[in-house]
């Protein structure tokens, strides 16, 4: 697998991992105006040889903060390391250009982010009750923060 800096021209295949991941999937033209937009940035993981995207990280940073927009692996290739690596690269992209706080929000059922995120130096500080909505109820928000300035716990 390789890691490579998202053009617009990936967000295509960005939305169709997003689609695997998300029960409200994002359109690429969605995609293309976050990763236009102030800030914006994204990363994907490739698979070695076909250069099909198989996960992203959707990022923005502005002044002093950064936030992680949507981190999607595809099903298939879940458990490999690839979210852990995005989230790295994006916490050190973020870094280069000033950001000292890196936010992002989960869902508090989604437990493989949670632990995703917790192993990659990410700490709870709120919550955003009944932000999902969901068929079966809705579900919180949880809202973490990593300082930029050290390396994770």
């Amino acid at each position: 697998m390789k890691l490579d800096r998202a053009g617009l021209a990936d967000a295509a295949g960005m939305a169709a991992v997003h689609a695997t991941s998300f029960d409200e999937p994002w359109g690429a033209d969605e995609i293309a105006t976050l990763l236009k937009g102030p800030g914006g940035f994204g990363l994907v993981v490739r698979s070695s040889g076909a250069e099909v995207i198989v996960a992203f990280i959707l990022a923005r940073a502005v002044a002093d903060e950064a936030e992680v927009l949507a981190l999607a692996v595809d099903p298939a290739h879940r458990r490999s390391g690839a979210g852990l690596a995005l989230v790295e690269a994006a916490a050190i992209a973020a870094a280069a250009v000033g950001a000292r706080t890196l936010f992002l929000e989960v869902a508090s059922d989604n437990t493989a982010a949670l632990a995703l995120y917790k192993a990659a130096g990410f700490g709870q500080v709120g919550q955003r009750r009944a932000y999902y909505r969901r068929t079966t109820g809705d579900v919180d928000a949880l809202v973490f923060r990593r300082d930029l300035n050290r390396p994770p716990a």
